[in-house]
Parts: C-alpha cells; structure tokens; sequence
C-alpha cells in the first residue's frame, strides 16, 4: 500500500474528499517527522513507537570488489509495534504461499 492507497482508504471513512485527505494524511506525517527531527519518540497508544536510535559507525565490504570500507555512524528511525497492532496479527496468521515447482 502507498500514499495514494491510504488517502482513498482515509477519505470516506472521514466523509471528506481526496484531496482533502492528502492534506490531512500529510499533516500527520509532517507533525510525526518534526517531532523525530527533535529526537522525541512517537507513541501511539495500540498502534506503535517511532524512536531515533544512533547506529554505531562499523565496518563494511563492497559486495563487487570485496574492498573493506568504514561506515560512518548516523541515527535511524525504528518501529515498535503496539500491543494491539501486534494481536492483529496472532488472530489472523498469514498463510504460507505456495511454492512453485521448477520443471
């Protein structure tokens, strides 16, 4: 699902149109990024946390060359999910796809 997808999905459930959706959907995510840029973490009650997390410089190779290179340290954004977001998915369990034979 992308950003388009979830303004169709949003717009009827608020009775309002698409393009008001989208400004409401970008709100949201405008607010959430301001408050990560200021290293708070984001919780939503039964949905999940957005935090920053500093990732610690390592090293790292070239996949083609297999030459060694340093990466540098820089923050991240992770997820937590919530516990209710987490129930969603113990009642419901994905079922396995079946895989396709090779002839």
């Amino acid at each position: 699902m992308n950003k388009a997808d979830l303004i169709a999905k949003l717009a009827p459930k608020l009775n309002i149109n698409q393009d008001e959706a989208r400004v409401v959907l970008n709100s949201v995510l405008e607010v959430i990024t301001e408050a990560l840029v200021e290293d708070k973490n984001v919780r939503l009650v039964d949905f999940g946390t957005f935090e920053v997390k500093q990732r610690a410089e390592r090293m790292g190779h070239n996949p083609k060359t297999g030459e060694k290179l340093k990466i540098e340290a820089k923050e991240i954004v992770t997820f937590k999910q919530g516990k209710a977001l987490g129930e969603q998915f113990i009642a419901k369990p994905k079922q396995k796809s079946k895989a396709k034979k090779k002839a």
